[in-house]
């Protein structure tokens, strides 16, 4: 892969770069040419299988949460879901309801516990109740060594990461112990795992969101709540884009990335797609995991498996 001026890329600096951070965000979940999906297309299946369930999203104006807001609505739930984008948030609850689903976006910053407080509160209010919070928000900085990663960058990534996590949580679990239980998603990341050089607040920030995972479970279980953290691989969603080089054009970028997935993901040779990631968040999601609870499903397309 050529790296937009001159000379190659060898494994060892894809893995050690670039491909290194998009270990944060999703995974491939199949091989080869793929059909789009009623989620993806944003139709809404009838008498789906989260029909008259009450889903929260944090972090669903872009990226996995934007995919998995518009996946539980197409399965027939009622989605409140934030962002800090009003306009890309408004963008994602027209679609929805364009295809038939019934979805609320409101402006949220996860790291502000006031607004935090006010979101869940508001869509609890406005579909009776809760039952399922996917909390998603994440954000990652630019490649940088630890120690000179600046003290901003690491509380604004901890601050979004790991308390922003927290918060939701603190405001969701009242609401689904009166609800008489509920599932708690969270994502983490692979690199809680496995990380790269230049991610260490990133890594930090997802290992702490594993402890919060395994209290909460603990705490819970008893009022019929499910915790489970979803620990994606390499996706390909916006959150990447901070590690674009300045220079490429979208076509380049494009290129890059893809030759990321084929360097970084020995099983599928690519990255994920948003909308896997969130097919594996309704499968986490579903009654039919009952029994499971406190534990981090990797879901990497082999990521892991092959470094």
């Amino acid at each position: 892969m050529q790296d937009g001026s001159s000379g190659s890329v060898g494994r060892r600096h894809v893995l050690g770069g670039a491909a290194a951070a998009m270990a944060a965000a999703g995974v491939g979940l199949g091989a080869g040419a793929r059909t789009a999906s009623a989620q993806e297309r944003g139709q809404q299946v009838k008498g789906g299988s989260y029909a008259g369930k009450t889903v929260l999203v944090t972090g669903a104006t872009s990226g996995i949460g934007r995919a998995a807001a518009i996946a539980f609505a197409a399965e027939g739930a009622r989605v409140g879901f934030c962002g800090r984008r009003r306009d890309l948030g408004q963008d994602v609850e027209r679609q929805i309801r364009r295809a038939g689903g019934e979805a609320t976006y409101l402006r949220a910053d996860v790291r502000r516990p006031e607004e935090v407080r006010g979101f869940v509160d508001a869509v609890a209010q406005k579909y009776g109740g809760l039952d399922i919070a996917l909390n998603n928000a994440g954000i990652q900085k630019p490649f940088t060594d630890l120690h000179e990663v600046s003290v901003a960058d690491w509380d604004d990534v901890t601050l979004t990461n790991t308390r922003g996590i927290f918060l939701a949580m603190k405001y969701e679990i009242p609401h689904l112990r009166a609800r008489g239980g509920g599932v708690i998603l969270v994502t983490g990341s692979s690199n809680q795992y496995a990380t790269r050089p230049g991610l260490g607040s990133y890594t930090a920030s997802k290992n702490g969101v594993t402890g919060l995972v395994q209290a909460a479970a603990v705490e819970n279980g008893t009022h019929g709540i499910r915790v489970v953290a979803l620990a994606p691989g390499m996706t390909d969603t916006p959150m990447l884009d901070v590690h674009r080089p300045p220079g490429d054009t979208d076509e380049q970028w494009a290129a890059r990335k893809a030759e990321f997935g084929r360097q970084g993901i020995d099983a599928f040779k690519r990255m994920a797609t948003p909308e896997e990631m969130a097919s594996a968040a309704l499968a986490l999601a579903s009654d039919d995991m009952g029994f499971q609870t406190g534990t981090t499903v990797v879901v990497d397309g082999g990521q892991l498996a092959g470094m």
